[in-house]
């Protein structure tokens, strides 16, 4: 059986889902190399690109 190859790679990850703060992972697309920051705790979570001081895109080239 072939194995699919994930898009996203996880970079960072802290925190834990227990605890009021959550879990923040930092996520690279490996076919743009567009940096996310993902936040998730509980319920509840959140994604969104990263800017550099200049407002552009964070991105992580191999």
């Amino acid at each position: 059986m072939e194995k699919k190859e994930t898009r996203f790679a996880v970079v960072l990850r802290e925190g834990n889902q227990l605890s009021e703060e959550g879990v923040r992972q930092i996520l690279v697309d490996k076919q743009t190399g567009v940096n996310y920051l993902v936040w998730k705790a509980g319920y509840a979570g959140g994604i969104t690109p990263m800017y550099d001081a200049d407002g552009k895109l964070i991105i992580t080239k191999d």
